[in-house]
């Protein structure tokens, strides 16, 4: 017999006992779906926190505070008051740091938000006019505060895209408007575009002013430095401006490395971390996902075993008439095959339809790759190859006079 009729006649099998196939296709199906999901997840999980991380900026700096206690173990992050506004302005300096481009101080709290008809809780920022630029924010409408606005303390806030509707109902309706935060009232001077919400928090819920006119106004004179965003003149200067911002901060408030009352981080580190985990989880997950397709490999094996027990009398008349042990043990591992390949393609169509269902569900991307499919009906090939071994040899090795006489 040629392959192209141990083909049809290991085809024909498959088909001629549907119940029995059907059965064994489940176990691969379930095991094949359940990988491609995991996988899927994972990669779209991840794929949504680069996004988040580099919609930051591959060139940005963050300065947080942190406190030394007198046993040498540093406090938390923001546990005092290590940054103030000079720190930034030094910085921010010609000569001090050549590979930094800009630097933006922010004074965060949480207030109330007041117009005549309603009320809105978003944080507000105090800032310097640089922010938008380190931010790498841009203006839907109206525009941002100048330097003089801060020098003047102005009484002008710039207000993020769901603030604004939140407020005003539609962006454009804001510009120009009044709104009273405390006990002070504030003019509208501009909408930021949509940013969406990043690591750094919901970047379209929230008001930007001088940080002069927060002081005096909102913190009654305490200019509490609780970040200070720091933009490299280049992705490929991040490292430079990282070891300048250090050098001058820790000349400034006279500590040393082991003692810093700061902490810098970037964004590639923290890119780099989650990516890690999110790498790490859909390692586990996919490992745990694909015990079912052992557990499948496992209820091929024992239908391929069922099927040689039946066919006892089959294999013996094939044998006498002169089908080789190679042929009878090649047909079998193609059922096998051909069974577990069956379940690894509906495998992949429930993984694509489950992470079509997941992404509408918690706006998570589901990211099933043509590599992973294809990566899958492999998988689900070599598992129903390797689950009929046994099978297909233990039929090859009859003998044709004890099959033909089986019962």
């Amino acid at each position: 017999m040629n392959f192209g009729q141990i083909l049809r006649t290991s085809w024909s099998a498959v088909i001629t006992h549907r119940l029995r196939s059907a059965l064994t296709i489940i176990g691969i199906f379930i095991g094949i779906a359940a990988v491609s999901i995991t996988v899927g997840l994972g990669q779209g999980t991840q794929r949504m926190i680069t996004d988040e991380i580099s919609s930051l900026g591959s060139n940005l700096l963050l300065v947080t505070p942190g406190s030394s206690t007198s046993n040498g173990i540093r406090g938390g992050m923001g546990s005092s008051s290590s940054l103030t506004i000079d720190d930034a302005n030094a910085l921010a300096a010609p000569g001090v740091a050549p590979s930094i481009a800009g630097v933006a101080p922010i004074l965060s709290s949480s207030e109330v938000l007041s117009t005549t008809s309603t009320n809105w809780t978003s944080t507000v920022y105090g800032t310097t006019a640089s922010w938008l630029t380190v931010r790498s924010r841009t203006m839907q409408v109206g525009r941002f505060f100048t330097q003089e606005d801060v020098t003047d303390s102005s009484a002008y806030v710039v207000l993020g895209a769901t603030t604004a509707q939140e407020l005003f109902t539609e962006a454009n309706r804001a510009l120009g408007q009044s709104l009273t935060i405390g006990s002070s009232q504030y003019t509208v001077i501009g909408v930021l575009a949509s940013a969406g919400t990043s690591t750094l928090g919901n970047d379209d819920d929230l008001a930007v002013m001088p940080y002069t006119t927060m002081t005096q106004r909102i913190t009654d004179g305490v200019a509490r430095v609780t970040t200070i965003y720091i933009s490299a003149t280049s992705a490929d200067t991040l490292s430079a401006a990282y070891q300048q911002a250090n050098a001058a901060l820790l000349t400034r408030h006279g500590v040393t490395s082991d003692s810093a009352d700061f902490s810098i981080s970037s964004m590639q580190s923290v890119l780099n971390v989650a990516s890690s985990i999110t790498g790490i989880l859909t390692v586990v997950l996919a490992a745990l996902a694909g015990i079912s397709l052992v557990v499948g490999g496992i209820g091929v094996m024992n239908i391929m075993l069922v099927s040689v027990t039946e066919r006892v009398r089959e294999i013996g008349l094939r044998k006498a008439l002169g089908a080789t042990p190679g042929v009878i043990r090649l047909q079998f591992l193609l059922e096998a095959a051909m069974l577990a390949l069956m379940g690894g393609v509906l495998g992949i169509g429930l993984g694509y339809l489950a992470g079509w269902i997941i992404s509408k569900a918690i706006s998570v991307t589901v990211t099933i790759s043509w590599a992973a499919c294809l990566l899958a009906l492999g998988v689900s090939a070599l598992v129903g190859i390797v689950a009929g071994v046994y099978p297909a040899s233990r039929a090859a090795r009859l003998a044709p006079i004890d099959a033909l006489r089986s019962e």
